[in-house]
C-alpha cells in the first residue's frame, strides 16, 4: 500500500491525481494521511522523518520513502508509468523536464501569495506592493503558458504526461488570485484536465475545497 501525506487541493493533489492515473490498486491501496497546515500536527507526525522540510506530499511505498511533488512524479510515472514518462533519450525529455520545473516556479509564486493573503491574521497585514509584486509575476507565468498552448492540447506535442499532472495544483489555486478571462486556452487546458476520469476521482476524494474562503483575492489597497 501507499501512503501519502496530504493537504487538500495543496501541491499533494499532483501525487494525488497521478496514483489514480495508474491506480490505486497498482500500489496494493492508498493510504492518505491529511494534514492541516497551521497546526503542529505535520511535526508531530511522521512527516518530519519523511519530509526534510517537514512539508507535503511525502510518501512511502514498497520501502522508498520520498518528498518533493516533482520528484515523486517523475520517479512513480518511470517506474509505474512509463507512458506518462519520457525516459532519458526521448525527443521531449528536456521539455518534459523544463515544464516539472516551471510548475514548480508557478507554484512557488502561488504559495507566496498564500502566505500574504490567507494565513496571515490580525494585526498582521499583507504587503500590498509584495502582493501585486507577486501577482504580476505569476500573471507572466500564464502569459507564457498561453503562448504555448497555441498549438497543442497538452504541454508536449506526444500528448498527455507528468509534466500535465504537475499543473493541477497551479490550475486550481490560480484563478484565486489572477483573473483568467485573460487566457482562454489555459482555461480550455483545464477543462481538459478536469476531464480526465483520474482527476475526477481525486477531486471526489477531495470533496468540497475548505482553504480559501473568497472566490478571489484582489490585490490589498495601500
Amino acid at each position: 500500500m501507499i501512503t501519502l501525506h496530504h493537504v487538500q487541493y495543496g501541491r499533494s493533489f499532483r501525487v494525488l491525481w497521478l496514483i489514480e492515473e495508474i491506480g490505486p490498486d497498482r500500489f496494493g491501496g492508498l493510504e492518505i494521511v491529511e494534514h492541516r497546515i497551521g497546526t503542529r500536527e505535520m511535526a508531530e507526525s511522521d512527516l518530519p522523518r519523511l519530509s526534510p522540510a517537514v512539508r507535503i506530499p511525502a510518501i512511502a511505498y514498497d520501502g522508498i520513502e520520498m518528498s518533493e511533488s516533482g520528484a515523486i512524479v517523475q520517479y512513480l510515472c518511470e517506474t509505474m508509468a512509463p507512458a506518462l514518462d519520457r525516459a532519458p533519450g526521448d525527443a521531449e525529455r528536456a521539455a518534459y523536464l523544463q515544464w516539472i520545473g516551471f510548475a514548480e516556479t508557478q507554484a512557488s509564486l502561488i504559495e507566496n501569495l498564500n502566505l500574504q493573503m490567507v494565513f496571515l491574521r490580525p494585526p498582521a497585514k499583507p504587503s500590498p506592493v509584495v502582493v501585486k509584486l507577486t501577482v504580476a509575476r505569476l500573471r507572466q507565468t500564464l502569459r507564457g503558458l498561453e503562448e504555448r498552448l497555441a498549438d497543442r492540447d497538452w504541454l508536449l506535442p506526444s500528448g498527455f504526461s507528468g509534466a500535465d499532472i504537475m499543473m493541477g495544483f497551479n490550475l486550481f489555486a490560480a484563478p484565486f488570485y489572477v483573473e483568467m478571462d485573460a487566457f482562454p486556452r489555459i482555461m480550455a487546458y483545464r477543462e481538459r484536465c478536469a476531464a480526465r476520469p483520474a482527476y475526477r476521482r481525486a477531486v471526489e476524494r477531495e470533496g468540497p475545497q475548505r482553504f480559501y474562503t473568497q472566490d478571489f483575492y484582489p490585490v490589498p489597497e495601500a
